[in-house]
């Protein structure tokens, strides 16, 4: 039996020819997830050993056993044996869309064991295990689950936000494609804790392959979850949709932009009614929390207030790319260089960002740092979705810096001032920054134009009117899109000044 992924980005490197190849030769070819070693897709798997990354051409050698490609068992690559595979354990191993694989390796056990529970243990099971939202924020999803079930009214929603835009980010993907019935039973079981009949999963739209597997996974498991019932949203590609006001606007038809808060989701959310809005990573760890002891087994796991596994996917400029599932408490060193191999170009790191393209950058000479909440957020950092891109000493961060403030300005919704003209005026600062000088500008306020005189309109004036830009930004938006750009871009002037130059 030969294996080999159906996953995006094996396709992507030629997993279907090389499929094809191994049928060619009669040999009996099984689809299956990745096990997220993108780096050696497409990746396959005989009896247990791996060979990658292959080329149709490369099947008689495989066959053969006088491949050079070969890895030995996959489950013994270093890559593989240090993680603690809890959200992803099934990765690699199980058919998608197989109910005989997911039952066989402890699926439903979870919503079958809630069925038996109160409401109220339920919600007390998610709040011991210390699970906190794996979409950015890292609220604890127990206490929002409690406000949804605690909230009157006769109609509520759960809502998966599926919509992962984020650079450098792949897991969400990762679930909807390879172990789809894992994130649906997770929305099951949140329904049953707050009383929901009716979910919603808002997925992105260029993440064909996901939508596809998301509806057929529904369509084969719905009388497993009756009565709790699931539909599929496509969003229309805007970046602000990923924040959950705005994702709700977007399922009721409205457009996506940022609602004020209060009235929080879990209050007043979808259609008005009290709605639990979780991330895809979030829901499908609630399965094993509910397995018998799964609460103190994951939050037994990780330091501090950041408990269980997180799924760090690790990308850019990286030899190893990949997902890499892990408890909390890893350092950015050993995930880029033990566990990464250094960058791929061989080149010197520069500069690493953690969280999406709103992350800060991270020096090497921070790479100490603790993967968890508190210790980034006290570094003035963000984990976010958990993405970490790599750069090699060729970067410009003052072209990086610039492109947060214009990726800014391109997605924002346009509701808040800050965000929507502070992103392309943090543009115009950066270029004057970079050219050494400061010409005068046809469209700048009277008050501008005095207190740039008054500041002799240097380079050093600039500078410092960027940095309040940025606090206003950090401070006066809406939400996490322009509160979040000034990291990036406070980060590399921090660190690079040399490349405002």
């Amino acid at each position: 039996m030969v294996r080999i992924s159906d996953d995006a980005a094996a396709l992507a490197c030629g997993a279907d020819a090389v499929a094809a190849a191994f049928e060619a030769a009669g040999c009996t070819v099984e689809r299956v997830s990745s096990w997220g070693m993108h780096w050696l897709e497409p990746l396959v798997e005989i009896d247990g050993r791996g060979w990658g990354p292959l080329e149709p051409g490369d099947v008689g050698a495989v066959l053969d056993d006088r491949s050079p490609k070969a890895i030995g068992r996959i489950a013994d690559h270093p890559f593989i044996a240090r993680q603690q595979r809890l959200t992803f354990a099934r990765a690699g191993k199980t058919r998608p869309l197989s109910q005989d694989d997911y039952r066989a390796s402890g699926g439903w056990a979870g919503l079958e064991r809630a069925r038996l529970l109160p409401q109220g243990q339920i919600i007390d099971e998610v709040i011991d295990s210390g699970l906190r939202g794996r979409g950015g924020a890292g609220f604890p999803a127990g206490i929002k689950w409690r406000t949804v079930a605690e909230a009157p009214g006769t109609r509520k929603y759960i809502v998966c936000n599926a919509d992962e835009g984020d650079s450098g980010t792949f897991a969400d993907r990762m679930v909807m494609e390879g172990d789809p019935f894992a994130l649906i039973e997770g929305m099951a079981i949140a329904g049953l804790a707050v009383g929901a009949g009716k979910g919603f999963i808002y997925v992105r739209s260029e993440y064909p392959h996901a939508i596809a597997k998301l509806r057929a996974a529904i369509a084969l498991c719905s009388p497993i979850i009756a009565p709790f019932d699931i539909e599929v949203r496509v969003g229309a590609g805007a970046y602000v949709c990923g924040e959950e006001t705005s994702l709700l606007n977007s399922l009721e038809g409205k457009r996506g932009e940022v609602r004020a808060k209060p009235p929080l989701p879990a209050i007043e959310g979808l259609f008005g009614c009290p709605t639990v809005v979780n991330n895809v990573l979030t829901l499908a760890a609630v399965p094993h929390i509910l397995l018998e002891g799964g609460s103190a087994a994951y939050g037994a796991l990780g330091v501090g207030r950041s408990r269980g596994t997180m799924p760090i996917q690790l990308a850019g400029n990286i030899r190893h790319g990949g997902l890499y599932e892990t408890a909390f408490g890893v350092s950015l060193r050993e995930l880029v260089y033990d566990i990464g191999g250094g960058t791929a170009s061989g080149r010197p790191v520069k500069a690493v960002q953690v969280g999406g393209p709103l992350g800060a950058y991270i020096h090497p000479d921070r790479f100490d740092i603790v993967f968890d909440y508190e210790s980034y957020t006290s570094a003035d950092a963000l984990i976010g979705h958990g993405g970490v891109v790599v750069f090699d000493d060729t970067a410009d961060m003052g072209r990086l810096a610039r492109f947060a403030m214009e990726f800014c300005a391109a997605e924002s919704c346009g509701k808040c001032t800050p965000c929507r003209i502070g992103a392309v005026r943090g543009v115009e600062l950066i270029d004057r920054i970079r050219k050494g000088g400061r010409p005068a500008d046809p469209v700048e306020t009277l008050a501008q134009m005095h207190n740039a005189a008054k500041r002799g309109s240097t380079r050093e004036s600039d500078i410092t009117l960027l940095e309040d830009l940025c606090e206003t930004m950090k401070f006066g938006s809406l939400c996490a899109l322009g509160g979040f750009t000034p990291y990036p871009v406070l980060s590399a002037l921090k660190h690079w000044p040399e490349d405002f130059a």
